[in-house]
């Protein structure tokens, strides 16, 4: 259905009004860079970095994060952080610093959907197995960042624009960055010139401001939320007791309170006054070093934490298997295969992505794209032997 052409008018006019007050550093919508030479897009009900976030959402790597480990891995706990969550905290934490820096939010709640979509099961721990048995393949480490693109570009072609996988490509949330600054130019080429440095073990940085302003919050999302989790399941103790003195009083912490909101409210309140009217997304220096020690508190105590490390002969000796088995399926082109039923047989796989990539690539792309508990029953069907579900017929 068309809109009124006098009821689009005024839409127009509006959305002009309110561009007229984004920053001078913010992303127009104007700018937005597609692969695919479409018409030009209608900028004002459904702007271009707008139809990103839907197409992130509708997609199917998407859906999958409804049961992907953030950090909690085997945990029966309902309220423990899950990625499905995670990218929303993420959204609402970036927006709010980009509506009080004048920004497009469009483009901040595209990148801050799709930048986790790449994880695999369990988490980091399934993300390090992974990238060790892709170094033995012969097809190099596994980085989750670019497996997020990967499934948004090659897998299921959303034709995103390249601000929005730009900003995907370059989040890094084990980074401690006190600023950043917008980097590279707005081509294809610089994009995939991103994509090779990244595997070289070399840190990029996100082409837009909005970009930037993800990654950040990226940081700024599960700081406070691990720990809230950790004391949600007892990993630690709700007092705290070992936190960095420094960091107790930055956040104002005291028993009782919630830590996650604490450190989530303060560091947005931060971030805003150390970058409100200038091309730079940062910390105050006391904030920064108060983001170092957390970082550091969260990984001695929640992280490398014997508990949640004490399955792992278990859950690499299921990457292995599970790799192994579809390894062979593609070898010997077995159609009855779960790889064929779930990936290479289906419409919405890109026929380009099909073509292109080898047997490896595929098996790591089809584990990469399971759910926890997807990847377990797999597990459980090419390792235990199926039960006669009724008596065997002689004839």
């Amino acid at each position: 259905m068309e809109i009124d052409s006098v009821l689009l008018k005024n839409i127009e006019e509006a959305v002009r009004q309110r561009e007229k007050l984004y920053s001078p550093f913010a992303t127009k919508n104007s700018k937005y860079i597609r692969r695919k030479n479409y018409k030009p897009e209608e900028p004002y009900i459904r702007p271009p970095f707008f139809r990103d976030a839907d197409k992130i959402i509708h997609s199917k790597a998407f859906s999958r994060y409804i049961d992907k480990t953030q950090v909690f891995l085997l945990v029966n706990n309902d309220h423990v952080t899950h990625r499905v969550l995670h990218v929303q905290l993420v959204s609402k934490i970036a927006r709010t610093i980009g509506r009080a820096l004048n920004l497009n939010e469009d483009l901040i709640e595209a990148i801050s959907l799709g930048h986790d979509i790449g994880h695999v099961p369990y988490g980091h721990k399934g993300e390090k197995i992974l990238s060790e048995i892709c170094i033995k393949h012969g097809i190099g480490p596994f980085y989750h960042n670019i497996q997020s693109v990967q499934f948004l570009d090659k897998i299921e072609d959303c034709d995103l624009t390249l601000q929005v996988l730009d900003g995907i490509l370059c989040h890094n949330g084990e980074a401690h960055d006190k600023n950043l600054v917008p980097t590279g130019k707005a081509d294809w080429n610089n994009y995939n010139l991103k994509i090779e440095t990244i595997k070289k073990e070399i840190d990029v940085f996100p082409l837009t401001l909005e970009g930037c302003i993800v990654r950040i919050a990226d940081n700024i999302a599960y700081l406070g939320r691990d720990l809230k989790d950790a004391i949600e399941v007892h990993l630690i103790d709700k007092e705290l007791s070992d936190f960095p003195e420094r960091c107790r009083d930055f956040f104002k912490y005291e028993t009782g309170k919630d830590i996650n909101w604490l450190i989530v409210d303060t560091l947005i309140k931060d971030v805003i006054n150390s970058s409100y009217g200038k091309n730079i997304i940062a910390f105050s220096d006391y904030a920064s070093e108060c983001v170092r020690d957390c970082k550091k508190f969260n990984m001695e105590n929640i992280y490398n934490n014997e508990i949640l490390l004490k399955e792992n002969d278990k859950i690499e000796n299921m990457f292995s298997t599970v790799f192994n088995h579809f390894i062979e399926d593609v070898d010997d082109e077995n159609h009855n295969s779960l790889i064929y039923q779930d990936m290479k047989d289906l419409n919405w796989i890109s026929d380009e992505y099909k073509s292109e990539v080898t047997t490896a690539e595929l098996v790591r792309d089809y584990i990469a794209g399971m759910t926890d508990r997807y990847f377990e029953s797999v597990f459980n069907k090419i390792t235990i032997p199926e039960r006669v579900v009724r008596y065997y017929d002689n004839e």
